[in-house]
C-alpha cells in the first residue's frame, strides 16, 4: 500500500496498479456532533481496502451529495453532475499514468450517484474496471452491529451509532448530550425529496439518551462496529476485484 504521501518515484517504482477513491461528506449530524463524521469514515474505509488491495490511496474528497442535510448552516452539498465529473478526471488522469483498477467508496449513506457512476464508467472506459466494495454489504452490517451490542436500532443518520463512532474516531468534538427522537416510518417514503429539517425534530434520525453509556462504552462499541464491518467487506475484495478486471479484459 502506498498514498498520496509517498513520492512520486516511489509509486512508479512500486508496480501498483490499483487506486481508492473515498468520498466523505460535510454536512450536519445533528447538534452535537462534528459534521466531518462521514469523511472520517470515508477515511477509515479507504485505509483498509488499500492494504488489502495494495493500492495507491488518494486523500478523502470531504463533499458530496447532502441535499437532505442542505437546510442545517454549515452543510456543503454538490450535485451529483458535478462530483462524478471530478471523479471521472481524476480516473482518466491516473489511468494515462497506467492505473488499471479503481475502488470507490462512500461515507456517506446518501451518495446514490455511486451505482450508476460505476456502471458508466465501467461502459465508457473498457480498458479500466471500477468497483465499489459492496459484494458482502447487508450481511457485514448485521454483523457489526451484533458485535457491538447494536442490534434492531431504527436509526438512519445522527443516532446511538454515530455518538458511538464519534466518541471513538473524534471525542474532543463530541458533546454527549441527548439528541434525536422516534422518527415516524412513514417519514421514509419522502426523505429523498424533502429536507430532514421537515422529516426531524433537529435533524437526527434515530435517537441517544444521554448517560445510557459511558464515554468509554461509547467509543468502544463505536471501535467494535466499524472495525467488524469494514473487516467483512474488505474480505474476498481482492478476488472480486481482480477476477472482475480479468473478465472484463477477456
Amino acid at each position: 500500500m502506498l498514498s498520496y504521501k509517498n513520492t512520486t518515484t516511489e509509486i512508479a517504482s512500486s508496480g501498483i496498479d490499483t487506486v481508492i477513491i473515498s468520498v466523505g461528506a460535510t454536512e450536519q449530524s445533528g447538534p452535537f456532533l462534528p459534521m466531518h463524521l462521514d469523511t472520517l469514515i470515508a477515511e477509515l474505509y479507504a485505509e483498509a481496502y488499500a492494504r488489502e488491495l495494495n493500492a495507491y490511496l488518494l486523500p478523502t474528497i470531504p463533499f458530496n451529495t447532502s441535499e437532505e442535510h442542505a437546510n442545517y448552516k454549515g452543510t456543503i452539498t454538490v450535485s451529483p453532475n458535478v462530483l462524478t465529473a471530478m471523479l471521472e478526471e481524476i480516473i482518466v488522469n491516473l489511468t494515462r499514468q497506467g492505473f488499471k483498477k479503481f475502488l470507490v467508496c462512500n461515507g456517506h449513506g446518501g451518495a446514490y450517484w455511486e451505482a450508476a457512476f460505476i456502471k458508466h464508467i465501467n461502459y465508457k472506459y473498457p480498458e479500466i474496471t471500477l468497483i465499489a466494495p459492496n459484494h458482502n454489504n447487508h450481511n457485514a452490517w448485521e454483523a457489526a452491529a451484533k458485535t457491538a451490542g447494536l442490534e434492531g436500532l431504527n436509526e438512519l443518520h445522527g443516532g446511538l451509532l454515530s455518538v458511538c463512532t464519534a466518541m471513538w474516531l473524534c471525542p474532543e468534538h463530541v458533546k454527549t448530550k441527548s439528541m434525536g427522537s422516534d422518527v415516524p416510518f412513514e417519514n421514509r417514503f419522502y426523505a429523498d425529496y424533502i429536507g430532514w429539517d421537515k422529516l426531524t425534530e433537529d435533524g437526527c434520525w434515530g435517537k441517544f439518551e444521554a448517560g445510557s453509556y459511558s464515554d468509554d462504552e461509547l467509543s468502544e462499541k463505536g471501535q467494535l462496529f466499524w472495525e467488524t464491518f469494514i473487516n467483512n467487506r474488505a474480505t474476498g475484495l481482492k478476488q472480486i476485484l481482480d477476477e472482475g478486471y480479468r473478465r472484463k479484459m477477456a
